[in-house]
């Protein structure tokens, strides 16, 4: 299935959440990522789309210290 939500930029494709893999959208997705104290792999590819650092677990605080190193 081809994604259906144009903005995505998740490589992710195996994920059951990536929208390419049914018709919910991004809402499986950012529920998943909720409930597990993450942030969704868009949200780090809009702040480092070249993914020159280091992800960790895909955390809430991994991203804070993402952001702060590239914004502060």
């Amino acid at each position: 299935m081809a994604n259906n939500v144009p903005f995505c930029t998740c490589n992710s494709h195996d994920c059951p959440h990536n929208p390419c893999n049914h018709d919910e959208g991004c809402t499986p997705c950012v529920l998943s990522n909720l409930e597990s104290g993450e942030i969704p792999a868009c949200f780090f590819n809009i702040v480092d789309p070249e993914r020159k650092e280091d992800r960790g677990d895909y955390l809430r605080k991994d991203f804070a210290r993402i952001v702060q190193k590239l914004e502060g």
